[in-house]
């Protein structure tokens, strides 16, 4: 049996009695193990993410099943069967660490690739689209979505008063109400890239894409009032369901495949194709399926493998590249800079963070929680004339053409709002609109009265149908509410 130590590695001599001045105290300030004790402990609770906060995740294996090298030049992808180690982490969106699995709430969907040329990142939501499209408006619709100041409650008013501001949310929030705004679990809904990406060939040639993440288990969905009640059975029974299949064999698997446009489309396509509100018709781009995704093996340490799993989209591989997506562009920043605030400036040498395929060499040093050598003796700086890394233009990416003067221009301007929010109204079919409906209804309801006319624009907007399915939730008139959200709008 080994003999416990502190964390300088001295012997521990007892563990379960202080150190104290005779046998009713007072404790003595000499004992180190003690206060060393005491000290990590009131230490244990770093800051939680303030979005994404509640999670589970899963090592497995990606694996190409079809040829997209004509397509990108990325090392990982460049052979049927190649194989890459992966760590994907699930997490709730709005809510905070101890909130409940199965509230209504878009789910994350973050997977690292430790691929030969460091780690790949692809940052994904289980839905296809995203609620805003402009990054500056991303910590107003987050304050939204949590706690209001005073009360310290959730706060339906700042919701759907935000959101009948911003009828860009349309086509998010009608997913949100729908049947797929609470899985059953992690391993029965889909994951999405939802922003648009770059692959790049090896001649130099740009694609844009977007990812498709495509559950083998079935898609399942909670009706609103199994969730509620499973929350309150259960908070962390997604948690829960996903170790226990992976602990019992039942590795949960998702088909991959991604939608791609050449880089010359994009211009004249009658969409905006970086617009994150909005999806990319199958009928135009269809599915391209290209590999399988397999988790296969739990954690041993939550904290250590997933509450400190960092993911950042900045984090890509030679061979896939950006987009011009405004929210993608913001969150090349948001997300790295929150992992260096609540894990440190060394965040990537965690043994979940770091690459597992290759080492990193840079001249970075010092900071917080560094725990390897720190580059030793070595030069901090390049160029040096002692050797070390240096820069190599082979994995530079294309020139991107853009052009246009520097303003801040309307997002909104000359922007369909609707037409895909009611396209996917009229596709999901009667029953789940009747559940949709009342589920907006629900909350709807909590909001005042004049919140509730300007809402009531935004549907009638997207379909007439949907329109009127809430006002008569409401208690309103399909001819009255028209003609007040008309008013109101």
């Amino acid at each position: 049996m080994s003999t416990l130590t502190t964390a300088a590695g001295i012997p521990v001599a007892d563990n379960q009695n202080s150190l104290t001045a005779g046998p009713r105290g007072p404790v003595l300030m000499q004992d180190f193990h003690l206060i060393e004790k005491l000290a990590h402990f009131n230490r244990e609770r770093i800051p939680e993410r303030v979005v994404h906060a509640k999670g589970a995740g899963a090592y497995g294996v990606f694996r190409v099943t079809k040829d997209v090298t004509p397509y990108t030049a990325a090392r990982f992808l460049s052979a049927v069967g190649k194989e890459t180690e992966v760590f994907l982490r699930f997490s709730t969106v709005g809510g905070e660490k101890g909130s409940a699995d199965a509230e209504r709430d878009p789910r994350g969907f973050a997977l690292k690739f430790y691929t030969e040329d460091g780690n790949y990142d692809m940052v994904g939501n289980n839905t296809p689209v995203f609620f805003i499209r402009d990054p500056l408006k991303f910590p107003d619709f987050i304050h939204t979505q949590k706690r209001n100041p005073a009360t310290n409650l959730k706060d339906p008013t700042a919701v759907w008063d935000f959101f009948s501001l911003s009828p860009e949310t349309m086509h998010q929030l009608t997913i949100l109400f729908s049947d797929r705004g609470t899985p059953r679990g992690y391993r029965h809904m889909e994951g999405f890239s939802s922003h648009t990406f770059s692959w790049i060939n090896a001649a130099g040639e740009r694609f844009w894409v977007k990812y498709h993440f495509k559950t083998r288990q079935g898609i399942q969905n909670f009706t609103a009032d199994q969730a509620v009640r499973m929350a309150g059975v259960d908070p962390d029974h997604a948690t829960r369901d996903l170790f226990a299949a992976i602990r019992d064999g039942d590795f949960p698997a998702w088909t991959v495949s991604v939608q791609i446009m050449p880089e010359v489309a994009a211009n004249a396509y009658r969409i905006n194709p970086f617009d994150v509100t909005k999806v990319w018709p199958h009928a135009d781009y269809p599915l391209v399926e290209f590999g399988e995704l397999v988790l296969n093996r739990n954690p041993e340490n939550f904290f250590a493998e997933v509450e400190q799993a960092a993911f950042s989209p900045a984090n890509v591989v030679p061979g896939i590249g950006f987009s011009p997506d405004k929210m993608l562009q913001g969150r090349l920043f948001a997300y790295a800079d929150a992992h260096r605030y609540r894990l440190g400036a060394n965040h990537q040498a965690l043994p979940v963070n770091r690459p597992h395929a290759t080492e990193v060499r840079n001249h970075q040093r010092d900071g917080a929680m560094r725990f390897d050598g720190n580059g030793g003796g070595s030069p901090n700086y390049e160029p040096n004339s002692f050797g070390g890394p240096v820069q190599n233009r082979a994995v530079a990416e294309p020139p991107l053409r853009i052009a246009g003067d520097a303003a801040r221009y309307d997002h909104r301007e000359g922007n369909d709002d609707y037409a895909q929010a009611g396209a996917l109204f009229r596709l999901i079919g009667a029953e789940a609109q009747e559940r949709l409906m009342d589920n907006i209804a629900n909350s709807l309801g909590e909001a005042p009265g004049f919140i509730q006319r300007r809402q009531l624009r935004h549907f009638f907007a997207a379909d007439p149908a949907y329109g009127a399915g809430i006002a008569k939730r409401l208690g309103m008139t399909a001819a009255a509410a028209s003609e007040e959200a008309a008013v109101a709008g």
